[in-house]
């Protein structure tokens, strides 16, 4: 997959709205960016939604995790941010608003058992060349590769060593995706060397974006797209 530099809004614009929210990916688009970063769990009935946390307390202040609650039941709950309020999002409800869009799509798989529910949704929508399938679980993107080969996978990694990045490329990994502290564009530069491309996650202020930049990145996930906007217009 070729693209230009990806500017993805981190599960939306999440540093000032409710995070993977309708109007965090839409106010993220709004502020520029070219792709949208998002997280695939399983709720209680089977249903997929979009949520980043083991628990719902951080987001919406209630007890549990998605899992203990059908969908209906969720959208009984608010997720919160800044004094902005949203629901909790399906999978398949965010595909209908956002896929047929020219941007691209880093699709986090949260939990286990969700690799063929969200391999099928992402072919009935037709994301086979903007999606990115990615985890921090090598095991999950061996299954969901196993499953569907015709999308890349991505890791998301807390360990830069030669030997990840020789299973990456054993598996036929697209993307390698360390944290922003620490790259170097050596990492870089050798990660393309195998043909991996490079798309840094834990941008945590503008610090460490620009950094990820000067190390060569092709894209970076952030919580403030309009930042990331700007800097690249400079």
């Amino acid at each position: 997959m070729k693209m230009p530099f990806v500017n993805y809004a981190h599960r939306g614009a999440s540093e000032y709205l409710p995070e993977n929210t309708m109007l965090a990916f839409y106010t993220g688009l709004y502020m520029g960016a070219n792709g949208i970063e998002t997280d695939v769990q399983r709720c209680k009935d089977g249903t997929l939604v979009l949520f980043h946390d083991d628990t719902l307390l951080r987001v919406t202040g209630e007890t549990g995790s998605v899992e203990d609650y059908t969908f209906q039941e969720l959208q009984n709950f608010n997720v919160k941010k800044n004094g902005f309020t949203d629901k909790i999002v399906a999978f398949e409800d965010f595909l209908a608003h956002f896929a047929f869009r020219d941007i691209t799509f880093a699709i986090e798989l949260k939990g286990p058992g969700v690799e063929a529910d969200t391999a099928a949704l992402l072919r009935k929508y037709g994301m086979e060349k903007k999606t990115v399938v990615t985890s921090f679980q090598l095991d999950y993107l061996k299954t969901f590769h196993a499953l569907a080969p015709e999308f890349e996978i991505g890791y998301l990694a807390e360990d830069n060593s030669d030997s990840v990045l020789a299973e990456l490329k054993a598996m036929g990994a697209a993307e390698f995706c360390p944290e922003a502290a620490s790259m170097t564009p050596e990492l870089t530069q050798k990660c393309h060397e195998m043909g991996l491309r490079v798309r840094a996650w834990g941008v945590y202020d503008e610090k460490w974006m620009e950094h990820a930049i000067r190390c060569g990145a092709e894209g970076m996930t952030v919580n403030f797209p309009d930042k990331l906007t700007a800097y690249l217009q400079m």
